[in-house]
């Protein structure tokens, strides 16, 4: 039996070894371990993020902007813009959001931009965000899947993550890394993985439209919003489950279904080696191949400065068009009139300005909280649980999807944003009705 096939004892091994816990260590504590500093109990890299956003609040700003004027201007230095129809919008759109950025830090232009749930919104809780945990994640990401912590979870997840929800078993990192972090630091993940030729097209798409949804931090935003807080662990559990079933069942319907499933990885086990026998070996192999951490840190940093340039300018105008159409056009009227009928069969009050407000959510995810914060709890819970299940909305999301290089387009991800709208509220709804007959909604 070769080495990487033995067990990890053997003084060969040894360095390797070492080199997969500590490094894996420091990821874990990084992305996976709350703290509480200063009253605020959350993540490491989310510290350091809000830190940045806060003590340092110009230093912040102008990293942002920096990022938000590279990102405006590389689509036309390299010249992608003209590649598809797609690619000239967004790098128009780009341009547009740099032209918002200057108007909210010079505080010229319309007062409209300026009301609280418009730019000052999208910039400060948005933009800023972003532009900071895209970068630092970025970089944090060398530890958690450099150095075989991806190949040793992914034998291990393989029985649960194939059978369900169709894809390998180290997908199982990108979907804790996003409630835990972020959808952009687990769409990161996405990207680099589908690159290394370990996702498939189908498999990849999967991942980025079903498991890379906003992180439990944003959530708390949204519970307070609607009044959720003091049933933030039903809601989170609640969330996390109906988000899950409804990656599930997406995975086997088209859109996704018909998607190419050519080349990624084999789920077999090696001949003669128990899973976690075979789940270290491929840990050790990863850790012994791996270039220095150094190298792994840049590349991986280089990364995380092209996506966040690439999606903070369009968050900026995407969004800021989403909240104005919703406010002064019925575009959401006509899109609530799809879910009107499904907020009617799921049993929940007024149909059609629920439907409406759950629309409004492709444009951002957070508009349906603010539309819906005055109405009954069921309609509230209900709209807090499909905010972030549905995953995909045009503010943030979808560009940080167009930025990577897994092919999906615009029409495929708006009509899986539907399926997966509708399947939410079904599911969000049963568990509501079911709550609320068991007081635990109260």
């Amino acid at each position: 039996m070769s080495v990487e096939h033995s067990l990890p004892f053997s003084p060969n091994n040894v360095s390797a070894l070492l080199r997969l816990l500590t490094y894996s260590l420091i990821g874990i504590l990084l992305f996976f371990l709350p703290l509480e500093i200063a009253g605020n109990s959350t993540i490491p890299l989310d510290h350091a993020a809000s830190y940045l956003a806060n003590a340092q609040r110009e230093l912040a700003v102008t990293l942002v902007m920096l990022l938000i004027a590279y990102g405006s201007i590389a689509p036309f230095v390299s010249g992608r813009w003209r590649v598809s129809a797609v690619n000239i919008v967004f790098s128009l759109l780009k341009l547009a959001g740099l032209a918002l950025a200057i108007l909210y830090l010079t505080r010229l232009g319309p007062s409209l931009l300026f009301e609280k749930d418009m730019l000052p919104f999208l910039f400060d809780k948005l933009a800023l965000t972003v532009g900071l945990i895209v970068p630092l994640g970025a970089a944090a990401l060398a530890f958690l899947i450099g150095f075989g912590l991806l190949e040793l979870v992914g034998v291990l997840m393989q029985p649960v993550m194939r059978p369900i929800w169709r894809t390998p078993g180290h997908s199982a990192i990108d979907a804790v890394a996003s409630f835990v972090g972020s959808y952009s630091v687990s769409l990161l993940i996405t990207n680099r993985v589908f690159l290394e030729g370990k996702y498939t097209i189908r498999e990849a798409a999967i991942i980025a439209t079903g498991f890379s949804t906003v992180s439990a931090a944003f959530m708390v935003i949204v519970a307070k919003t609607l009044g959720l807080m003091p049933i933030w662990n039903f809601y989170f559990w609640s969330t996390l489950v109906v988000a899950f079933t409804v990656t599930a069942i997406t995975a086997w319907l088209p859109p996704i279904s018909r998607m190419d499933n050519q080349g990624g990885v084999r789920d077999e086990l090696p001949a003669g080696m128990t899973r976690w026998q075979a789940a270290l070996a491929a840990g050790l192999r990863q850790a012994k191949a791996a270039p220095s951490l150094t190298r792994v840190l840049i590349v991986n940093l280089r990364d995380g400065l092209a996506m966040a340039g690439a999606v903070v300018p369009s968050i900026l105008s995407v969004g800021l068009i989403g909240l104005l159409l919703a406010r002064y056009t019925p575009l959401f009227d006509v899109l609530g009139l799809l879910l009107a009928p499904v907020a009617w069969l799921a049993g929940l009050s007024e149909p059609m300005l629920t439907g409406k407000a759950l629309a409004a959510g492709l444009a951002e995810m957070f508009l349906p909280a603010i539309l819906l914060k005055d109405a009954d709890l069921l309609v509230r819970f209900v709209a807090a649980v499909v905010s972030v299940s549905s995953v995909l909305f045009f503010s943030a999301s979808i560009p940080c999807i167009l930025a990577t290089r897994i092919p999906l387009s615009v029409r495929y991800l708006v009509l899986i944003w539907l399926l997966r709208t509708v399947l939410g509220i079904l599911l969000a709804a049963g568990i509501g009705h079911l709550a609320l007959w068991q007081g635990w909604l109260g």
